[in-house]
């Protein structure tokens, strides 16, 4: 059987997955694309992120892209205009909770970038310039516990508004439109 591999730009509220079992009515990828069986998500993105997912009928590469031999890269918008000691200290590495313990995040790379990305506005506004400033940041990690990133950016005081997968290895987010989907012949990581 020829497994097939797709390229999306998830959107916000979303869940990352194909089947939910409770009964609360939540919207899932199926609904974006007409996805042959036996398709699934590489990795998550929570239902109130946004940006690059990779999805596959192929269970083996998953296992790999999901090891912290592949780099991710977010973009964050953050609460309030970050520091450099915050972002010293975000690529240092942070402690979070991770299933109930405390757990000090692997070093990273950080920097702040210079003007806002041009995502589109989100399905849900986030906010106005009246209630302060914001910054964006990139992180890029090759580790992936749950909610990761939007709790090291509220470990270093400066809170996640919103967060943006741009980067999967080498495969880029570029000007893929929020619901978007790629067929790709495989996976260059």
């Amino acid at each position: 059987m020829k497994q097939q591999h797709f390229i999306l730009h998830k959107p916000y509220g979303y869940l990352s997955q194909f089947k939910y079992e409770l009964k609360r009515n939540k919207k899932l990828l199926g609904s974006l694309f007409d996805f042959p069986p036996g398709t699934m998500a590489i990795g998550r993105l929570d239902e109130d992120s946004e940006g690059l997912l990779l999805i596959t009928t192929d269970g083996k590469i998953s296992d790999y892209i999901c090891s912290s031999k592949v780099d991710k890269e977010y973009y964050v918008q953050v609460d309030g205009l970050i520091t450099p000691d915050a972002i010293m200290q975000l690529s240092k590495g942070v402690e979070i909770g991770f299933e109930g313990t405390k757990y000090l995040t692997k070093t990273c790379t950080v920097h702040q970038i210079e003007s806002e990305p041009n995502f589109g506005p989100r399905a849900k506004k986030i906010r106005d310039e009246r209630h302060g400033p914001t910054s964006w940041v990139s992180i890029t990690v090759n580790e992936g516990k749950f909610r990761q990133v939007r709790k090291m950016t509220a470990a270093v005081g400066f809170p996640t508004l919103r967060l943006v997968r741009v980067r999967i290895g080498n495969i880029h987010l570029n000007d893929l439109q929020s619901g978007q989907v790629v067929e790709v012949a495989e996976f260059t990581i």
